[in-house]
């Protein structure tokens, strides 16, 4: 795991969680994090346990310079689209910061000029660079977490273990039960799957 893109520069990391999902926000976040900042468990979220996550969080948020997170919700996917939505997230998360920094590392390949801001996208960063893994678990956490308080308002769809991902069981539930004000209107999914159309 690389700690920096560029060596003198100040960066910060940005990712997302949630873009697949059929139900509930995209959630971003950024991070930098200090230049001697080091952990070996460090990693994409993905690869990571739920506790692993969490205490990771914990970390990251007591020992980085700024980090930033935030949720886009259903309304604004369907009406900007999910890659839309996931750079106006990342967006919204650098804008948090509390130091501005002079380069941004994106996980991925599309991304929206911040400001002046130059930045480089990286395909699987966030399994690269430290900023972006730390990202990407705040974003995970994070999100992980506003699903399993929505899961009390409709426990039917069982977001708290499904996390809006798109399950046979979310899928089926979506059959049995309709849509919600979380669901994704507008997210295509499989002619295999449910569809979403009212």
């Amino acid at each position: 795991m690389l700690k920096k893109f560029h060596r003198f520069l100040l960066e910060a990391g940005t990712d997302e969680a949630g873009r697949g999902c059929l139900a509930g926000p995209v959630t971003a976040a950024a991070v930098i994090l200090t230049p001697d900042y080091s952990n070996e468990l460090l990693n994409d979220s993905k690869k990571l346990s739920a506790k692993q996550r969490t205490s990771l969080k914990k970390e990251i948020e007591s020992n980085a310079i700024s980090c930033g997170i935030a949720h886009v919700y259903p309304e604004t996917i369907d009406q900007i689209n999910i890659l839309n939505a996931s750079i106006f997230g990342m967006h919204q998360a650098l804008q948090q910061l509390a130091v501005t920094p002079r380069h941004i590392l994106v996980d991925g390949n599309r991304f929206k000029p911040f400001g002046a801001i130059s930045h480089e996208c990286i395909i699987r960063g966030d399994g690269l660079f430290m900023s972006i893994a730390a990202a990407s678990i705040l974003a995970k956490t994070m999100r992980d977490a506003y699903m399993e308080t929505i899961h009390q308002e409709y426990p039917m769809y069982n977001w708290k273990q499904n996390k809006g991902y798109p399950t046979l069981e979310h899928r089926m539930a979506i059959r049995k039960y309709g849509l919600t004000k979380y669901h994704r209107k507008t997210f295509k999914i499989k002619s295999e799957q449910v569809s979403l159309e009212f």
